[in-house]
């Protein structure tokens, strides 16, 4: 009998003990979760508003969204979002979420702001995978490369000039690496083109009317 009791008794404790744990250990991941989301939500925000900044726009970037698909030319084979930015009512700069699948190490994750005329707003690299002091120049802490694309037009889809200078473009490549600037001209370039094929979706109904190149 005390040794049954015992044994109950060591039963209970650990199953006790196992309760506890179980629930500190849901608390912690919701706690963890709940901050990593939020951590995200704000390294987020920071990119868009570099690309626009709130002085500028009267809306908030986060919230006037509008969902989409573009497997081919974004890489988003699942629905994503674009951020819309707006002065006057209207529509004045769409922000794509694009992935460059062709970098040296893999994925480049990017935002690519295009204003309704079609010019580059701004490019962002948000996650990669490129060997430090090399292609990681394409961070905007690293180094200023990826402003070139500030102001940037695009002449038809067939536009010579974006390529990196190695394959007979304007953009500079890294001394010692070229695919990745390469990876993300291009997919900066496809950004152009998906903007311009879905215009009116991306923009709205309400966008400011200009003629594209």
């Amino acid at each position: 009998m005390e040794m049954f009791s015992a044994v109950r008794s060591s039963t209970v404790g650990l199953a006790v003990f196992a309760v506890v744990t179980a629930a500190l250990i849901a608390v912690t991941q919701v706690g963890t979760k709940e901050r990593i989301e939020r951590n995200e939500r704000e390294a987020q925000a920071r990119a868009l508003y570099e690309i626009v900044p709130r002085d500028q726009i009267e809306n908030d970037l986060l919230e006037d969204t509008v969902k989409f698909v573009a497997p081919e030319l974004l890489g988003n084979r699942e629905p994503a979002t674009a951020w819309r930015a707006r002065r006057d009512g209207k529509v004045q700069t769409v922000i794509l979420p694009v992935i460059a699948p062709d970098g040296y190490s893999g994925n480049i994750q990017m935002i690519v702001g295009i204003n309704a005329d079609s010019s580059v707003a701004g490019v962002r690299v948000l996650a990669h995978k490129e060997t430090p002091g090399l292609g990681d120049k394409v961070e905007i802490k690293k180094s200023d490369w990826v402003l070139a694309f500030d102001g940037r037009m695009m002449n038809g889809s067939r536009d010579k000039a974006w390529a990196v200078k190695k394959d007979g473009g304007d953009f500079d490549q890294f001394t010692g690496a070229t695919i990745t600037p390469r990876a993300v001209v291009n997919a900066t370039a496809r950004a152009i083109r998906y903007f311009r094929m879905n215009r009116i979706a991306l923009l709205g109904s309400d966008s400011v009317e200009v003629s594209l190149q």
